[in-house]
Parts: C-alpha cells; structure tokens; sequence
C-alpha cells in the first residue's frame, strides 16, 4: 500500500508524521507533495518520507491520496491532478466543508472517504470523524481508520451531516477550549498570581478535570455536584455561569461553527 499525503501544512504532516511513524508503511510507501520550495527542502532532509514537488512522479504511483490542502486551493489543484489519477485510487479529504460530491465530480472518481481532524493530532490525541461514497469497501474502509488511527483515534459516521457537526464539536472545539484556558489565565493573573503560576494552575486544572472523567462513568453533571457544596464557592462559580447563560452560548457557538461547515460546502 503507497500512501501520497498532498499539502504540507499542518494537518497533512501531522498524518505524514503519524502513519510514517506507525508499522502501517515502510519509508517509501509514504510520499508528500507540495509545490512550496523551501518546505521541499526541510521536509526532504527527513528520513522517513519521501518528497515530491511534482505530481506526475507522485500520484499516479499512489493507493490511498490524503487531500490536506486549504478549500480555497482545490479548483486549480484538481486540475492539474485529474490527468494523473486513475479510478481504483482512494480519495481521503482533510478538507473542512468540502463535500463528497464536489471531489467526486471535480477529479472524476468514484471512492472518497471525508474526515474531519482535529489540532489534537499533533500529539497523538486527536479525534477523526469520517465517512464515506458508496464505492468504498468495508476492507478499504479499514485500511483508512488504521490509518486515520495513528494520530488518535477516530469514529464513523453514517452521513456527511456529522461530518459538518463534529466541525462545530470536535474539529473547532479545541479553540472552545483555548479560549476557555486564556479566560481563567487572564483571571488567575487579575488575581496576582504570576505567569508560570497561572500556567500551571490552569493546565493542570484541565488535565486533571479530563483524567478524572476519562477514568470513570460519571457525566461532567455529576461531577459538578460532586466539586460543588452548598453555599460554597465552586456553586458560587456555577450559579454566576448559569446566571450568565454560558451553557447556551457555547451551545450556540458550536452551532455558528456547524452551519458555516454547511456554507462551505455550498459555497464550492
């Protein structure tokens, strides 16, 4: 199995790092393209990728094609590919809002897996949403998710309409919690703490709030009844939130997100 990875930003090197790394291919099986000069140059000091800058030595060599380019750069590049591709290959899109039928129709092919990836990659912990045409096969269906796997871990979906709402949850919820961790920091420094302090006071937060809910049955409800007492000062921290209606403003943002995934895709 040859794997080409065309984009290297930064969704298409995290999966180049990630399935280059796995026992998956061998240093040859994994190729990446980009037409950047000085991206050429670093990446093909690595040793564990080959690099292309020209498609017609790449892409017809390939089984598996991953699509991590910007939306905005696939009518110029999928034209410059369609004379290169053949039907038996697989189509795998990083692509947010980009839909199935659009790649279908725009490189003349039939199999296309559409996934959602999300920052959390970089480290081994993201999460992958995915779908898939018709034309796929439950085998080729499984080669994707191994491969989807090595940076994470990865759940299909039945319709492209998930693919789009794990845009608005999983896809842009890490900046949901950036700006969740910048809040608290900037409070933390309000009240006197120093830089390093309020650093480790929220990470850790976080990371520990995570673990004890990775580790256990128990909903994010209950363990906010467990923290809090009453009168005391976590229910002081939660009544001013619900007071403030934040629950349903995170709710809505997920949604802002989830809807603009549904222009894009219209907008192509």
């Amino acid at each position: 199995m040859r794997v080409l990875v065309i984009g290297a930003g930064n969704m298409g090197l995290t999966y180049s790092e990630g399935m280059a790394k796995s026992p998956l291919l061998g240093k040859h099986n994994l190729n990446i393209y980009d037409t950047d000069p000085k991206k050429i140059t670093t990446l093909s000091k690595e040793a564990h990728f080959d690099v292309y800058d020209n498609l017609e030595d790449c892409l017809p060599k390939a089984d598996i094609v991953f699509l991590a380019v910007k939306p905005y750069h696939i009518e110029d590049l999928f034209k410059s590919m369609t004379k290169y591709i053949n039907k038996q290959q697989l189509f795998v899109s990083l692509m947010a809002g980009v839909t199935i039928d659009t790649i279908k129709e725009q490189l003349g092919i039939k199999k296309v897996v559409r996934a959602m990836p999300n920052l959390p990659a970089k480290v081994g912990k993201g999460v992958t949403s995915y779908t898939e045409s018709s034309d796929v096969s439950k085998v080729e269906l499984i080669m994707v998710r191994n491969l989807l796997d090595t940076t994470g871990t990865s759940i299909h979906v039945d319709t492209e309409k998930f693919i789009d709402a794990s845009t608005g949850i999983s896809g842009s919820g890490p900046a949901y919690v950036f700006y969740f961790m910048q809040s608290m920091l900037e409070a933390a420094l309000k009240m006197g703490f120093s830089d390093y302090d309020s650093k480790i006071l929220v990470s850790n937060t976080f990371e520990g709030a995570i673990e004890l809910f990775n580790q256990s049955d128990i909903s994010p409800e209950a363990w906010i009844d467990r923290v809090s007492s009453k009168g005391g000062t976590t229910q002081a921290a939660i009544d001013s939130m619900e007071d403030n209606n934040v629950k349903q403003l995170i709710q809505d943002a997920a949604y802002a997100a989830f809807n603009r995934a549904i222009e894009l895709g219209q907008e192509k």
